[in-house]
């Protein structure tokens, strides 16, 4: 039981700082383009939707980390780990905005070239391109505090950013 405890206590501690770190980052996303919509009178996602999305990112990118291709540079200089993880999370988030943005449309159109073309009419792409900036920055950011925990250590890292000890 208390092994059980101990794995639990673990994974929740894994998971709490990208979950945390993507909350902020997903509101930030969140409270943008609502204020980019609201001129065009859309009504756009939910606090409660940027949350639950983070809790899946956060997750989602604990899995990927595992994978032997992410960490592809381990003994390069920090820039290459983290331009390749920025361009691996940000072309996973590009693709499921697309699927999120297409699945209204394979409902009413059918089938997946005709959704895809009535996407391509309907997107307003200077709200998407203004979302997706956002998410390559704080990918961009997410990787660099990444990596530096990765290389210095959580301790240090902490200690260099908060004084603490």
């Amino acid at each position: 039981m208390m092994n059980i405890l101990q794995k639990i206590k673990h994974e929740f501690f894994k998971i709490l700082s990208p979950t945390v770190f993507f909350f902020f980052a997903f509101n930030i996303v969140a409270i943008t383009n609502a204020l980019m919509l609201r001129e065009h009178g859309i009504k756009a996602g939910s606090i409660l939707g940027a949350t639950i999305l983070a809790l899946i990112v956060a997750k989602v990118i604990l899995v990927v980390d595992l994978m032997p291709f992410v960490n592809k540079f381990p003994d390069k200089p920090l820039i290459y780990n983290i331009v390749w993880k920025t361009f691996i999370y940000v072309l996973a988030v590009l693709l499921a905005r697309y699927l999120e943005h297409i699945i209204p449309f394979l409902r009413q159109d059918g089938g997946v070239i005709a959704a895809h073309r009535h996407l391509m009419q309907e997107i307003i792409w200077e709200h998407f391109l203004a979302v997706q900036i956002w998410l390559v920055v704080l990918f961009l950011f997410y990787s660099v505090l990444f990596e530096l925990v990765r290389v210095l250590g959580k301790k240090r890292v902490i200690k260099l950013f908060f004084g603490l000890e």
